[in-house]
C-alpha cells in the first residue's frame, strides 16, 4: 500500500524488452535507503517487486497486463519517474490509500496557470473509469495523491500546488501526454458489493442492488443497521 506522496523522481537507466514483457532499471536514491529483494516500490503509479539491486539503482519486472494497461510500454531512457516506496507501519499518512493498481491511462487535453496553481485537464482513456471520479474525491496520477477539482461527464480537473510541480514528473507534463490513473479504491469495492448478489442471482435484495437504489432494509440485511 503506498499514500500518493512521492519521494524522488528517479530516472529510467535501461529497458528489456521481450514481446510485452519488460524489465526496466531505475537510477535513485532514497528509495534504494532501506530496499530488500521483493520489496514494493510505486513507478509512476503502478506497484512493482524489486529484482535486483544495487548501490545506485533497482531493477523490476512488467508483466504483460501491465504492459498494456500502463505508460510504462511509453518509457525510453533518460525518462523521469514518480518513486514511492510502500507505506511503512509507523509512517505519517499524508494523502490516501493507494494500491497501485492502475484503472486506466488518461491524456492530459489541457494544461493552464490559474494564479499560484497550475491545472490540469484529464480524459480516462477508459471512459467508464469516471464513474468511479467525483468532484473533491482523492485522485492518484502517476502515483501522485491529487484531489479532484472537478469531475465532468468526459474529463476530470485537478490543481496542482508549485511544490507538488516541483517535486514529481508533472512538470514535464503538457496536453497530449499520457498519465497513468488509479481511482479512489472506495467505489469500485462498493459497487461490486452491490452487484454481488446479482452477478450470482440471489433472490430477495436483486431488485434493489440492480436498480442502484440503497434503503434501510438493504442496510439492514447486511449488517450496516440493526
Amino acid at each position: 500500500m503506498f499514500t500518493g506522496i512521492i519521494e524522488e523522481i528517479g530516472r529510467l537507466k535501461r529497458i528489456s524488452r521481450k514481446g510485452q514483457a519488460m524489465v526496466i532499471t531505475v537510477e535513485a536514491r532514497k528509495v534504494l535507503e532501506d530496499v530488500h529483494l521483493g520489496d514494493s516500490i510505486a513507478v509512476n503509479g503502478v506497484c512493482l517487486t524489486v529484482v535486483e539491486f544495487d548501490a545506485s539503482s533497482f531493477s523490476v519486472d512488467v508483466m504483460p497486463e501491465t504492459f498494456r494497461k500502463t505508460t510504462l510500454k511509453d518509457l525510453q531512457p533518460g525518462s523521469p519517474l514518480n518513486l514511492e516506496r510502500a507505506m511503512a507501519a509507523n509512517g505519517r499518512f499524508g494523502g490516501h490509500i493507494v494500491q497501485g493498481h492502475v484503472d486506466s491511462q488518461g491524456v492530459i487535453k489541457e494544461r493552464y496557470e490559474e494564479d499560484n496553481a497550475v491545472v490540469f485537464r484529464i480524459e480516462p482513456v477508459k471512459q467508464e473509469t469516471l464513474k468511479y471520479i467525483v468532484t473533491t474525491g482523492s485522485i492518484t496520477l502517476d502515483g501522485i495523491s491529487l484531489t479532484v477539482v472537478l469531475a465532468g461527464d468526459r474529463d476530470f480537473t485537478v490543481s496542482i500546488i508549485p511544490h507538488t510541480l516541483k517535486e514529481t514528473v508533472l512538470q514535464h507534463k503538457y496536453a497530449g501526454d499520457a498519465l497513468n490513473i488509479e481511482c479512489d479504491f472506495v467505489g469500485k469495492y462498493i459497487e461490486r458489493f452491490l452487484q454481488f448478489g446479482q452477478d450470482r442471482g440471489d433472490q430477495g435484495t436483486h431488485s434493489r442492488r440492480s436498480s442502484g437504489r440503497m434503503t434501510m432494509e438493504f442496510l439492514a440485511e447486511n449488517g450496516f443497521t440493526s
